[in-house]
């Protein structure tokens, strides 16, 4: 059975291209559930379907790994990673700390273009979902949350923040049982953006605990007062 969807568009040209549209097929793939956790992938099968070196392969495998989804390991090979309900949780537990701790000192000294930036990010949010596109709608949600905490200039968590974000997007995908609304989805930013703007720490705090806490249900245990 082949998993392998086309390669896609590139967003990053920081990577050469081959090396990019393998890292987007196959994370594609994978935030799909096209290639299953436990999915051995061959550097030499890979360079096969996407018409490149194992170089390149390999240089799309370790983005992937940054990223949590994929596991490398030695003589073993390299597997899709597994994404369960444990970790679901924890990574929840851990963006909710992070993100929360981060906008207040995000409103401390907010640049003068966040709000600006983070209308343009919800307008191309929209686009995606009015596309219907719930990855792309995923990836613009992830650049909103980590340009508000970009403000909060604390660079060396920013790498942690955003393995959460692919992998709660991963879990909230993969347990999708009927279609979502993706515009309502994108609507859901419209209200940090006005905490934001109103320069309240507790409003805006408030809003962004109630938003991460309420994007699936995993029980009230998980997120205590948070969905208030």
């Amino acid at each position: 059975m082949t998993y392998f969807s086309a390669p896609s568009r590139t967003r990053n040209a920081a990577r050469p291209a081959k090396a990019t549209a393998a890292f987007n097929a196959l994370k594609r793939d994978i935030m799909l559930g096209v290639l299953p956790a436990g999915a051995a992938l061959t550097e030499l099968d890979l360079a096969a379907h996407f018409s490149c070196s194992q170089g390149t392969v390999r240089e799309a495998l370790l983005q992937l790994q940054e990223e949590g989804l994929v596991r490398r390991q030695g003589h073993r090979g390299t597997q899709v990673s597994e994404c369960t309900e444990a970790e679901a949780v924890e990574m929840f537990r851990v963006r909710l700390h992070v993100e929360c701790s981060g906008i207040v000192r995000t409103l401390q000294a907010p640049s003068r273009t966040l709000a600006a930036d983070l209308q343009a990010l919800l307008a191309k949010m929209l686009d995606a979902a009015k596309a219907g596109d719930e990855l792309e709608l995923a990836s613009f949600d992830r650049d909103f949350h980590r340009r508000i905490f970009q403000d909060a200039r604390l660079p060396a968590l920013d790498p942690i923040l955003h393995r959460c974000l692919v992998h709660n997007h991963r879990f909230k995908i993969s347990r999708s049982i009927t279609p979502r609304d993706l515009v309502a989805t994108a609507q859901r930013h419209g209200a940090i953006i006005e905490a934001i703007e109103s320069g309240d720490v507790a409003k805006a705090g408030a809003a962004l605990r109630h938003h991460i806490a309420t994007i699936v249900d995993l029980g009230p245990d998980v997120f205590p007062d948070a969905t208030q």
